[in-house]
């Protein structure tokens, strides 16, 4: 079986061998090279490069890009100058650093400290490479830019919503997986299933300090729980729901899924890879959560709806059809069904305000809220066992666990805790008979390592959501949905695209603020008329 640990230790193994050899030639002692963090600053030193650019390099990830960088840089000092050179010495730098370094060329300063004009290609490389760096800092630290691509958080996000989802709130994680395509998620660009990152080098799930915790209601962005483990073709159901429903074997085998074909190969992602879901933060760690016909209990108290949370209504007409203009004109864009096959009755996905106004349509006879009884039991519904007979509408009680809280486990409720105490905190889990054993150890209790939180979709009947899946893991965590900056309808002409409403506006706990979109036009025209008189004025002067 191939490792990929000794190759790694020969990249760095000859990298460091490289730059002892390039240090002795500008004069400087070769063990400096052995030195993590100064050999950096003595690199940086010899090329005449800001002192400062040292914190690029311990960045993980960004750091991988400035090496390449680096490199380019110190073969111009030995008077690799073309292109194909700046390509070949960032690319493999470990090849490059030694042949620079153990090879008969002489270091010389480089050309940006003599003054020469740089050619268009060493310019635009130069230019591009930084702008990507400094665009994957903000990425990874500060903002990410995000799609709405589902309906499951309408109407508070809809499909078509541009957003920004704030990194710094809660804290930016230190990227895991620091070799990727820069600006890919998961997949390189154009394909689906194509990996754009390396796993031969992954670091542990680390986060900054934030300005803030999570709080209840708020709209936050993290990894999908259950996509540690993809089908390559099929993504929804995902694969441990695939498994439920037709065996592993049968999944693994890569056999036809009802009619949705073949799944695919299955594929194993890092943490930090899963897909990226937004959801509104329900419960915090420590909480008890229940939910009964539809309405959310937190630790006993009924738990505020959001304004724009929509559920399902049977609604019956007098024979006629629903009217097509009422559902334009309240922006009802939810699949209009038929309910159960009950004659002129449909299923409707809409607010309760929408409900009271589709009431008072003329040809409707009763809007009637389509909640499951208690006794309904789906097997889809989290945690997947016949000890726990919930469904989306009645649900719980369920403890979401807290950081250094200890419960009490058996054979029933370790259902609920299963994929916490195996999964996301890595710890041996075997059954055998009634007894419980962690880590060969048997065990009565359990003492949780990080905080979980219950997320759910404000489309509650047509949310995939933690009532599906169960926790959603604190190192999971994203950011939080901060602000929209543009929104466009799908399927419609350019004219009637833009919901210029939801341009500019900032994600609340209650939907979303007003549009700051003319402010910010006005800003900037007034911006424009005062560089453009001021210019004027010195074209006078002059």
């Amino acid at each position: 079986m191939f490792h990929i640990q000794p190759v790694i230790y020969l990249i760095i193994i000859a990298t460091i061998a490289g730059l002892w050899k390039i240090f002795e030639k500008a004069g400087e002692k070769g063990w400096k090279a052995l030195v993590p963090v100064y050999n950096y600053y003595i690199w940086l030193k010899i090329l005449k490069c800001p002192w400062w650019w040292i914190f690029i390099f311990l960045i993980p990830g960004v750091g991988f890009m400035m090496m390449m960088v680096i490199s380019a840089i110190t073969s111009q000092a030995f008077q690799k100058k073309k292109a194909s050179d700046l390509v070949l010495s960032g690319l493999l730098f470990f090849i490059y650093l030694p042949y620079l370094g153990f090879g008969k060329l002489k270091f010389e300063l480089p050309v940006e400290t003599k003054k020469e004009k740089q050619s268009v290609v060493h310019e635009w490389l130069e230019a591009i490479t930084f702008a990507v760096i400094a665009a994957t800092i903000i990425r990874t630290f500060c903002f990410e830019a995000y799609t709405i691509p589902t309906s499951s958080m309408e109407k508070s996000l809809l499909v078509g919503d541009y957003l920004f989802v704030s990194k710094m709130n809660y804290g930016a994680r230190i990227p895991m997986t620091p070799i990727s395509f820069p600006f890919a998620h998961n997949a390189l660009p154009l394909t689906k299933s194509t990996p754009s990152y390396l796993d031969w080098l992954e670091y542990p799930a680390l986060r900054l300090p934030g300005f803030a915790k999570i709080k209840r209601h708020d709209v936050v962005v993290f990894n999908f729980p259950n996509g540690d483990t993809v089908p390559s073709i099929i993504d929804n159901p995902d694969y441990y729901s695939l498994c439920r429903m037709y065996g592993r074997d049968y999944v693994l085998q890569n056999k036809p899924i009802g009619n949705m074909g073949l799944p695919g190969h299955i594929m194993v992602r890092p943490l930090d890879k899963e897909e990226n879901f937004i959801k509104r933060c329900i419960g915090t760690p420590g909480d008890t959560l229940k939910i009964r016909y539809a309405q959310v209990y937190i630790n006993g108290k009924a738990d505020e709806i959001p304004t724009e949370a929509e559920y399902g209504y049977a609604v019956t007409t007098n024979g006629s059809p629903y009217d097509d203009k009422l559902l334009e004109k309240l922006d009802i864009t939810e699949l209009v069904e038929p309910f159960s096959n009950i004659p002129n009755t449909y299923l409707f996905f809409m607010t309760r305000q929408n409900a009271e106004r589709v009431k008072a349509s003329m040809n409707v006879v009763s809007v009637t809220p389509y909640i499951q009884d208690t006794a309904a039991y789906e097997p889809e519904i989290f945690p997947n066992a016949g000890h726990y007979k919930w469904n989306v509408d009645n649900f719980g009680p369920l403890y979401i666990p807290k950081e250094g809280a200890t419960i009490a486990i058996d054979t029933c409720n370790l259902h609920l805790y299963r994929r916490v105490i195996n999964v996301y905190e890595n710890n041996k889990l075997e059954v055998k008979g009634s007894q419980i054993f962690i880590n060969d150890k048997l065990a009565t209790s359990y003492t949780f390592k990080q905080n979980y939180y219950f997320m759910m979709g404000d489309n509650r009947h047509r949310s995939a959501d933690s009532r599906y899946w169960g926790f959603v893991p604190d190192d999971h965590i994203v950011g939080k949905a901060s602000f929209i900056w543009m929104s466009l309808k799908e399927g419609e002409p350019l004219s009637k695209k833009m919901r210029w409403d939801r341009f500019f506006t900032f994600v609340n706990s209650e939907g979303i603020s007003k549009s700051y979109l003319m402010p910010c036009l006005l800003i900037f025209a007034l911006a424009l008329a005062y560089f453009f008189i001021k210019g004027k004025r010195k074209e006078k002067k002059a």
